[in-house]
């Protein structure tokens, strides 16, 4: 036993998501679900491809006419 051991402390937020996902086991899966659901996709890469070789190379200085 180490004599400068502290007990072991949770912060308040730590509680709160302890009690949370006891009072509702499921949450962790409804979280995947949803970031499934936003942010995990397959990426096309040939499309990504094809965008970035079509883009149109902005001009230096956009907000210029060329009327005269």
């Amino acid at each position: 036993m180490n004599i400068f051991r502290r007990p072991d402390y949770q912060s308040d937020a730590t509680q709160f998501i302890d009690q949370l996902k006891t009072a509702k086991p499921t949450l962790e899966a409804e979280q995947r679900q949803g970031r499934a659901l936003l942010w995990d996709k397959n990426v096309d890469r040939a499309a990504v491809k094809a965008y970035a070789q079509a883009r149109v190379a902005q001009k230096p200085y956009v907000y210029q006419t060329n009327a005269k």
